[in-house]
C-alpha cells in the first residue's frame, strides 16, 4: 500500500519560519500532483499550496510570498518552506498526493497522510 508521513510541525512566534515535509513510501508508480492543505479548529480544510509533477505551482492567497511549495521526484517527497508566520496559519496541516500505483489499473489514486500541527504564537 502507500503512506504519506508529514514531519517539521511545532510551535512557532510569529514572524518565524518552519519546513514541513512530507514522505510518499509504498508501491508507487508515480506521483502526480502533490500538496498541503490544512484545517484550523472550526474551518473546513482548505487548499494551501500544491506542486504538479512538472513543477508548476499553486498557491493558496493568503500564503502567497510567505510559503514555497517544492518537491523532490527522486524522494517521492514534497516540502512546504514557511516564513512570516502569522497566528491564523494555525492549523494541522496535511501532505496530499495523487499518485498511480504500481501493478495496478493505471488509476490515479488520492492519498492524504494524517497530519502534523503548527502552532503560531502571537
Amino acid at each position: 500500500q502507500v503512506q504519506l508521513v508529514e514531519s517539521g510541525g511545532g510551535l512557532v512566534q510569529a514572524g518565524g519560519s518552519l519546513r514541513l515535509s512530507c514522505a510518499a513510501s509504498g508501491r508507487i508508480s508515480s506521483i502526480n500532483t502533490m500538496g498541503w492543505f490544512r484545517e484550523a479548529p472550526g474551518k473546513q480544510r482548505e487548499l494551501v499550496a500544491a506542486i504538479a509533477s512538472g513543477a508548476s505551482t499553486d498557491y493558496a492567497d493568503s500564503v502567497k510570498g510567505r510559503f514555497t511549495i517544492s518537491r523532490d521526484n527522486a524522494k517521492n517527497t514534497v516540502y512546504l518552506q514557511m516564513s512570516s508566520l502569522k497566528p491564523e496559519d494555525t492549523a494541522v496541516y496535511y501532505c496530499n498526493a495523487h499518485l498511480i500505483m504500481l501493478g495496478g489499473s493505471r488509476i490515479e489514486l488520492n492519498y492524504w497522510g494524517k497530519g502534523t500541527l503548527v502552532t503560531v504564537s502571537s
